[in-house]
């Protein structure tokens, strides 16, 4: 019986320290670590935060280059997928100057100078008939976009 009231003495001490202890860590955890809190929840999907930058700015030669090596990357992959399918591949370097082409050229000047043409002679048929004209920049824009 004597052994049994030690044990229950020395129990009671150990709790009682590792309650202390227990309150100490949690007073020193409130005064070392006050600004923890104001971080939870926080992170890439927060929306508390204003947005960051990402990359160089739009129309800076650094995102003209990274624009570049996407365009490259995508036709690279698109010719990868067509000869996994047993396709011919693509020839990557005119595929991209087909995509990066200025939309106006000489060529589509020419091509321009001539739907305008069409369009001033079916104006002058449409004379003919009495119908009333055709606006001629119009038309031709519309052909243009029609034939793509």
């Amino acid at each position: 019986m004597g052994h049994t009231l030690r044990m229950a003495e020395t129990f009671e001490w150990v709790l009682i320290a590792v309650v202390a202890v227990g309150v100490l860590v949690a007073i020193a955890s409130i005064f070392f670590a006050r600004g923890s809190h104001d971080h939870i929840g926080r992170g890439g999907l927060s929306m508390d935060e204003p947005d960051r930058v990402r990359g160089p700015l739009p129309g800076s030669p650094a995102a003209s280059a990274e624009a570049k090596a996407e365009i490259r990357q995508m036709v690279e992959a698109k010719s990868a997928r067509r000869e996994a399918r047993g396709e011919a591949p693509i020839d990557v370097d005119a595929e991209i100057a087909a995509l990066t082409r200025p939309p106006e050229t000489v060529q589509d000047n020419a091509l321009r100078q001539e739907v305008r043409e069409l369009v001033i002679a079916g104006n002058e048929r449409r004379a003919r008939r009495g119908e009333p004209p055709l606006d001629v920049e119009a038309e031709v824009e519309r052909q243009l976009r029609e034939f793509g």
